[in-house]
């Protein structure tokens, strides 16, 4: 180690990355962080966490890198520990950045949720999952349709998805559709956020994660955690459900921090029974079985609902489906695809011939797509390449499996039908079981 404070890196994707910091990192003067990098989301590298949210040991703010500058960094500062800070990853792709770190001395740390998991004044019910669209956004919501019609008051938090002005961004709260403009949200963050507020809960998300729970233990009885990615919680939970998808069976044990999730729940939820092969169903059961025995299991599925199903017969029909779930969550379909093949498509056109600008650099990014087009809006120049590729692809008909209704922010000048999907519950335990045994109803 060197001599007076340890100096710190902090590889992360403006999530995780900076809760670390903020929780343990501020104001411990034990430590120096002398950057972060980042990965995954474009539009977030090249810039600093800002020194309005950086504490008195950081004047002057901290610089944010693009990962690929993680070995000059680590060198130019002499660093003595790079903390591990993203998720939805394979085990093998976090134990490559391990020996890139190891090989130049330092050490590599993955922190848990001992020294990050903040304590709530009011009761706190964590949804994570396994991977990104396992289906934790309708458990959630589940959830807290069950807490409102026992009476209780429900604030939600979403995992931080901070892409713009990170100060003004510190502590969002989401209670209409408008707020959502006022915020100036990517399409990332309206998936995520709106199916909320268009059912009456109310949601918060930023950055600094104590000032929003502060804030939201004021007009709350129960705090939902609504996980982001297959990340652990940021809050520690009086009841912990984690939600594992049969479509990839297998992944709870081999993408971090799967195996953190299904470890520590309290409750398993295994999802898309209704479209998932037996052999997936029973695979992802005798995982649950084998690393948290003493977990209630709830079986669920995901039924589609398309406001107008009759439409697809027959057409020709590009499917638009949630950005993440098809990028780094490696789904090679969603409830889009699933509906256009339920109800009689003739032929789902693959989008990347039509791709233009950034889409067509997210199919280079991401070459295992296939036939589906992933609905990324990070930017004004995203939305913009995202239309042109809708609308020059040849298709009948558009499918729209976004959380959100994609015609509301993008101007798609062919006809399109609209994909929504909420959590059944089949059999017993119900999440109306568990919570009413565990006192929360």
């Amino acid at each position: 180690m060197t001599k007076g404070r340890t100096k710190v890196l902090i590889m992360g994707a403006a999530g995780r990355d900076f809760h670390n910091f903020n929780t343990f990192f501020r104001d411990n003067e034990a430590y120096e962080v002398v950057a972060f990098t980042a990965t995954q989301i474009p539009y977030i590298n090249d810039r600093k966490y800002p020194a309005e949210l950086s504490g008195k040991l950081y004047p002057n703010g901290v610089a944010i890198h693009d990962e690929s500058e993680l070995e000059a960094l680590i060198k130019q500062h002499e660093v003595d520990q790079v903390v591990f800070a993203y998720s939805d990853v394979k085990y093998e792709y976090v134990m490559h950045k391990s020996a890139q770190v190891n090989a130049l001395g330092c050490d590599f740390i993955l922190m848990g949720p001992k020294y990050t998991a903040l304590k709530s004044t009011k009761p706190v019910i964590s949804i994570c999952a396994v991977r990104t669209g396992a289906g934790k956004s309708q458990t959630t919501r589940a959830i807290a349709t069950i807490l409102r019609e026992a009476g209780k008051k429900v604030a939600a938090v979403r995992h931080p998805m901070p892409y713009g002005d990170l100060v003004k961004q510190a502590v969002q709260r989401f209670a209409t559709v408008e707020d959502l403009k006022k915020h100036d949200c990517t399409i990332e963050e309206m998936e995520e956020y709106e199916p909320h507020v268009t059912v009456g809960n109310i949601i918060y998300a930023g950055v600094d994660y104590e000032a929003i729970l502060r804030a939201a233990e004021k007009e709350a009885d129960v705090i939902l955690w609504d996980g982001g990615n297959n990340d652990f919680m940021f809050y520690k939970a009086d009841l912990a459900i984690t939600v594992a998808d049969p479509h990839r069976a297998g992944n709870e044990t081999s993408y971090y921090p799967s195996e953190v999730n299904m470890r520590m729940a309290d409750v398993i939820v295994i999802n898309k029974i209704d479209t998932a092969d037996r052999a997936g169903v029973e695979a992802v059961l005798a995982s649950a079985n084998a690393l948290n025995p003493g977990a209630a299991v709830v079986m669920a599925a995901s039924p589609l609902t398309v406001d107008d199903p009759k439409a697809i017969r027959g057409k020709k029909v590009l499917v638009v489906e949630d950005g993440p779930t098809l990028t780094h969550g490696e789904m090679k379909y969603g409830a889009g695809t699933v509906a256009a093949l339920q109800f009689g498509a003739r032929e789902l056109i693959d989008p990347r011939p039509f791709a233009v600008g950034e889409i067509k650099a997210t199919f280079d990014k991401y070459p295992n797509i296939g036939v589906l087009l992933p609905a990324m809006g990070y930017s004004e120049q995203q939305l913009k390449d995202l239309e042109v590729t809708i609308n020059t692809s040849g298709a009948e008909l558009i499918v729209i499996g976004t959380p959100i209704d994609l015609r509301r922010i993008v101007e798609i000048k062919i006809p399109a039908v609209r994909v929504d999907y909420d959590l059944q519950e089949i059999g017993h335990p119900t999440l109306r079981d568990i919570l009413s045994e565990r006192g929360f109803i």
